[in-house]
């Protein structure tokens, strides 16, 4: 009986330490948490926002939420419930439009990332739509490496990867995997 005891106090002296020493915090490590919690410098709500070149209108960006963080790294706009945008010839009219469920944009390298439900329709009313897109806004020009699915008025055509300009007028698909011809009254 006496050994019972003592193997009972011995086992739970144990599980105490063991409880103790897990529970031990590093405070370097709770000082990194704070950190790495970065809070936008600005934030907005049923935003709208209009680029112009030489005051002619370039391009209309809307979304219906917008976190800006510039204590970053790099420095960037999200728009997490997704976005809107309308690209303006050189004559200010309407040529092509860009929506998606998700959007992020990086201010150093002028480059915007678009996820999820993503559809570009341009002039010619070509539509584009994937997952993921990203818009090269320095080389003009818009790319993905996923799934691309191109609606056209003959035909759709489905691949992995495109290349495009940034109206989306000429683009390339890298790896085309199907094309359907579609009847004149399809679409």
């Amino acid at each position: 009986m006496h050994v019972v005891k003592s193997i009972s106090r011995l086992f739970i002296l144990t599980v105490s330490i063991c409880v103790i020493s897990a529970c031990e915090t590093n405070r370097e490590e709770v000082m990194a948490l704070g950190k790495k919690s970065t809070m936008p410098s600005l934030t907005g709500k049923g935003v709208t926002m209009l680029y112009s070149d030489s005051t002619i209108l370039k391009i209309k960006l809307t979304t219906p939420q917008m976190q800006k963080y510039e204590n970053t790294k790099e420095p960037m706009t999200i728009m997490p419930k997704g976005l809107f945008v309308i690209f303006y010839d050189q004559n200010g009219k309407e040529s092509t439009t860009l929506k998606s469920d998700y959007g992020v944009r990086y201010e150093t390298t002028k480059r915007m990332e678009v996820k999820y439900n993503v559809e570009v329709v341009n002039v010619n009313g070509e539509k584009l739509n994937t997952e993921h897109l990203i818009w090269d806004e320095q080389k003009k020009k818009i790319i993905s490496d996923d799934f691309v699915k191109i609606t056209t008025a003959k035909e759709i055509i489905m691949g992995k990867g495109l290349e495009a300009n940034q109206d989306f007028t000429q683009y390339e698909i890298k790896e085309v995997t199907g094309t359907i011809r579609v009847e004149d009254n399809q679409l």
